[in-house]
């Protein structure tokens, strides 16, 4: 019976196998509970359908949906000291970026590439908020640098989608170096005479919007966004106040004209193809609307039209009759 044992039983002690379930199969709105498929989720742009909530997008996939057919090319940057301090808290900076690297599948918080977003070629930086909380870092300011003297070289405009919780504290005043640098950075650019369009995605908070995040010529953020320097609770400590509830928003800052607009996540590459557009002088095609015809007129409107003749002694009004003596 051995032959049947190795057919049969194995086959109906499967049925009772515990099935692995992928993680983030299904995600969850934060703001109202509802469901959502991942392949759906993606497929919107990591929006949630009905409430509308921006969820973070992976860098890599918001490199792929800005650029024309997802292609674009990856701007190499030079290497830095991965851990000049040789710092250690609860464990070593330097198992951190390997368990960021591993978890990320990036060498850095930041990525910057060249590609067409239609048709006009642009160099692009986006913040990877999954690699140490997108903090701003030596690599990572070094790959922002390099992204602009790349776009100052070849002349396109430059976008910086920001994430980050701030300065990365494990390399100390190295990483605050960083916004000094990226600022002579934006410098640059105005010197070249090339749009810095910054959109601000959650978060964006600490040094980073203390420096190159705020000095665009353009600023946009995605709905619900939190946006600001310090946090919230640090604020109220601080202050000894309750702040409003929808502080450090993007609909906050945009109300209190800290910002230029907010722009949904399905409408970001165009508004930006447009913006830039206009900043380079560079004519956009615009849908052409046809000029109403005018009516013909007939004869008796010609008639009653038609301008007195100049022998004819002009009527008096209300307005311009004599006043009476």
């Amino acid at each position: 019976m051995n032959w049947i044992n190795s057919l049969v039983r194995p086959k109906i002690r499967d049925l009772w196998k515990k099935r692995e379930v992928p993680e983030n199969l299904w995600i969850k709105c934060p703001e109202t509970g509802e469901m959502v498929f991942h392949r759906d989720l993606e497929a919107n742009l990591w929006v949630i359908p009905n409430s509308g909530h921006h969820m973070r997008m992976p860098a890599r996939k918001r490199l792929e949906t800005f650029f024309d057919d997802g292609a674009y090319d990856t701007v190499k940057t030079r290497g830095v000291q991965a851990d000049p301090h040789k710092f250690r808290d609860s464990k070593r900076y330097s198992d951190r970026l390997k368990e960021a690297r591993a978890r990320s599948g990036e060498d850095e918080a930041v990525l910057v590439a060249q590609g067409k977003v239609n048709g006009m070629k642009m160099t692009v930086a986006v913040q990877n908020f999954e690699f140490i909380a997108g903090s701003l870092g030596m690599a990572a300011g070094e790959a922002i640098l390099e992204g602009m003297l790349k776009a100052v070289e070849t002349g396109t405009p430059f976008v910086m989608f920001a994430a980050s919780g701030g300065a990365r504290m494990q390399e100390g005043i190295l990483s605050l170096m960083q916004m000094p640098r990226t600022t002579v950075g934006v410098q640059m650019l105005r010197e070249a005479g090339l749009p810095y369009i910054v959109v601000l995605t959650n978060p964006t908070t600490g040094g980073v919007s203390a420096s190159y995040a705020m000095l665009g010529d353009v600023h946009i953020a995605e709905p619900g966004a939190m946006i600001g320097f310090a946090g919230r609770r640090v604020i109220e400590q601080t202050v000894r106040e309750k702040l409003p509830e929808d502080f450090q928003t993007a609909e906050y800052l945009l109300d209190h004209g800290m910002i230029d607009m907010v722009v949904p996540r399905q409408e970001m590459k165009e508004t930006i193809f447009r913006i830039s557009s206009i900043l380079m002088k560079r004519e956009v095609e615009l849908p052409k609307l046809e000029a109403p015809k005018p009516a013909e007129k007939t004869s008796s409107e010609d008639a009653e039209t038609k301008p007195a003749s100049a022998d004819a002694a002009p009527q008096e009004t209300a307005d311009e009759a004599e006043p009476a003596r």
